[in-house]
């Protein structure tokens, strides 16, 4: 009996040893993979949440988090606008949780889906939108051009079509300082 006891108790110090180990080889790989990610890794993880980016220039701009592009993400506001904010902006982020999107190897449409394009896209659209800057300067109008490093921006009342007769100026606005491309809604009416 006393050697079947000393069999059993070997054993369980065995496996206790064997699970330490285990349970420090899985901690080290989880810093390992953990070290390796990115924040925009941390955000993609919560598509379709609700998330607050605390913004250079722009503060916090809270929303559904509804896409990840290369260097911008997409929110929708409580009001449904969308906002569209520049990644290099972005100071903070609250509502992460612990979700986490597995880091993926970006396909060359998706690579190429930047900042640049999707403003490209509004100024097709050709819809109003208010675009706030890293000094917390406020700008409204519509987007009529996007250089390689630069926007220009037909500034007018946002209750009016981009015409001729609305545009009070046009202004030229050096991409780096963009941190909020939003919606305009329209007023009542």
């Amino acid at each position: 009996m006393r050697w079947q006891q000393l069999f059993a108790d070997l054993e369980a110090r065995f496996e206790a040893e064997q699970d330490a180990a285990d349970r420090a080889e899985t901690a080290s790989r989880v810093r390992h993979e953990v070290g390796a990610l990115r924040w925009a890794d941390r955000v993609a993880g919560a598509l379709g949440a609700p998330v607050v980016l605390q913004c250079r220039g722009a503060g916090p701009v809270a929303g559904t988090l509804g896409d990840v592009g290369s260097d911008w993400l997409l929110l929708v506001d409580d009001q449904g606008r969308e906002n569209l904010v520049a990644s290099a902006a972005v100071r903070a982020i609250g509502g992460l949780g612990r979700r986490t999107a597995p880091a993926e190897e970006v396909g060359p449409v998706r690579g190429r889906l930047d900042l640049r394009r999707a403003l490209r896209g509004l100024a097709r659209d050709r819809a109003a939108v208010q675009i706030v800057l890293d000094d917390g300067t406020s700008l409204v109008g519509t987007i009529d051009r996007v250089g390689a490093d630069y926007v220009e921006l037909a500034e007018h009342a946002a209750d009016l079509h981009r015409r001729a007769e609305a545009v009070q100026g046009v202004r030229t606005v050096v991409l780096d300082a963009v941190v909020v491309v939003r919606s305009v809604l329209p007023g009542p009416g």
